[in-house]
């Protein structure tokens, strides 16, 4: 039997001790239009990014939605030279998530998790495991309960080229 990736999410919650609620999240075409539509703030919406290390191994950053990852802080925290973002076959074998769908909560490896310190304090919403799914959290919870290095991990959002 196939467990769901929110049913994954839910069990390791409760594994952990933490509160979480998984709500439908309706479509959206920007962060902007998502965040209204949940009542929150963009920088509520916290971004689960797998990241690959030279040595094969990987690690989540969370990032708040209103920002993007620096690499060269991020490298300075995990302590390696070389850190990239695995194609999404990658990423999904790493954690049984899709990408859009990730969270660190029931992935298949538990690997380290890195959070931007500007998350600290703030209930968000995360991937949920399955595509139109947000998961609430308590932040601070949330990273308590996977031991997460908490750090400056990203820099202002730079608009896209067109």
């Amino acid at each position: 039997m196939t467990t769901s990736g929110r049913d994954r999410v839910r069990g390791d919650a409760k594994d952990r001790g933490l509160a979480v609620e998984i709500v439908q999240r309706p479509p959206a075409n920007s962060l902007e239009e998502a965040a209204v539509s949940l009542g929150l703030e963009p920088s509520d919406i916290v971004k689960t990014l797998v990241v690959k290390r030279h040595d094969g191994d990987f690690v989540f950053a969370l990032v708040p939605g209103d920002r993007q990852i620096s690499w060269a802080k991020l490298r300075a925290i995990v302590n390696v030279n070389k850190l990239s973002l695995p194609h999404q076959d990658v990423a999904r074998d790493a954690t049984g998530y899709e990408r859009g769908t990730i969270t660190p909560l029931g992935s298949t490896t538990a690997w380290p998790v890195f959070a931007d310190e500007r998350i600290i304090g703030r209930r968000i919403a995360l991937g949920a495991g399955e595509h139109g799914l947000s998961a609430f959290v308590d932040a601070d919870a949330l990273l308590d309960a996977f031991g997460a290095t908490i750090a400056d991990i990203t820099d202002e959002l730079k608009p896209r080229s067109s």
